[in-house]
């Protein structure tokens, strides 16, 4: 019988690392697990005033809710995970830009001459009722009403080797992927590397374009449900997203090329897996019917996402349809609560 357990970090309790904590709950396959998350700023970046390099402090930066062990998970297994809700818990975000930090802007790896970007923060209202985050620029009255889609950035389980990894950045454990493809009703799934995987969540965006350009999304806090469980003795190289439609694949690394390099030749093998093709003629049919969304260009590693309609491959399903199962515990959670 699953369980539905509830967590709520004290600031003390947020992590900064995957790998290297101690668990903060432990649950079983199939267990729903009810969050809070705090945005990539830990709460203190309120208003426009707030400038991060004054109000924050490094490393303290991107912090996530976890870990989690979920029992029975082993080195050679996959993890699952499946977003139920996700729903911003403030009525505002925030975002910025900051020095040397971003797509278009010199950094520490392409030292340029011209001077570094305006350190600047803008509030967003955040209308969970109207579906929409209301951008409002700093130097004119405009405002514009996005749509509200609440995802996270950071997503990820203990890397392998006694490895602790900064939260900031993305790697084969998941991580800071920041692809808007996370959002609810997905299923991600991760190869474990350590007893109990040991996940964590984190870095909630109300929005976020691709590529996330600026190097900050509309950062919230939010109160997110996931439902997990393990696959036994299924191997996952990269993580994984499959939604109802979708299949997908991530890769990270820099250069960009090497990222989607890697997405791509993850979901060919994954397609041909899945299908009983010829990885020649996965790779011809992804190659026609595939599509690659750029999740971060920003990060320490740059993240891709390879994406095929499920329609394409005779409408077949990840790991067995734990997808389905999954979201079909999901719909039974939500009607009864």
């Amino acid at each position: 019988m699953s369980e539905v357990h509830r967590f709520e970090p004290s600031r003390a309790q947020l992590a900064y690392t995957f790998g290297g904590r101690e668990p903060v709950l432990r649950v079983r396959p199939g267990d729903i697990i009810e969050m809070s998350t705090e945005d990539c700023f830990g709460g203190v970046v309120r208003g426009v005033d707030d400038l991060p390099s004054v109000v924050c402090e490094f490393p303290y930066l991107n912090p996530v809710t976890g870990p989690f062990h979920v029992e029975g998970a082993e080195p050679g297994d996959t993890l699952a995970v499946h977003f139920v809700e996700i729903m911003p818990a403030r009525d505002w975000a925030v975002s910025s830009t900051f020095p040397h930090f971003g797509a278009l802007t010199s950094t520490h790896a392409t030292a340029t001459l011209q001077p570094p970007l305006e350190e600047r923060v803008w509030r967003y209202d955040v209308d969970v009722a109207a579906g929409v985050v209301r951008y409002h620029a700093r130097r004119s009255d405009l405002t514009v009403e996005l749509p509200l889609d609440p995802m996270h950035g950071t997503v990820g389980v203990a890397p392998g080797a006694f490895e602790a990894r900064v939260t900031l950045v993305p790697d084969v454990h998941g991580g800071n992927m920041d692809t808007p493809e996370l959002r609810a009703g997905v299923t991600v799934y991760f190869g474990v590397h350590v007893s109990g995987a040991l996940f964590a969540i984190g870095d909630g965006h109300a929005r976020q374009g691709h590529g996330e350009v600026t190097g900050v999304a509309v950062e919230a806090a939010m109160r997110t449900t996931v439902v997990v469980d393990v696959i036994k003795g299924a191997s996952t190289p990269w993580p994984r997203l499959e939604s109802d439609t979708v299949l997908m694949s991530t890769g990270s690394a820099r250069p960009l090329e090497d990222a989607y390099r890697i997405s791509q030749h993850d979901l060919v093998l994954w397609t041909a897996e899945l299908t009983g093709l010829d990885e020649l003629d996965a790779y011809q049919l992804l190659g026609q019917a595939g599509e690659a969304a750029v999740a971060n260009v920003c990060d320490p590693n740059y993240t891709m996402v390879a994406k095929v309609a499920k329609s394409y491959l005779g409408g077949s399903a990840g790991y067995g349809g734990v997808h389905a199962n999954l979201r079909a515990a999901a719909g039974q959670y939500l009607a009864r609560r």
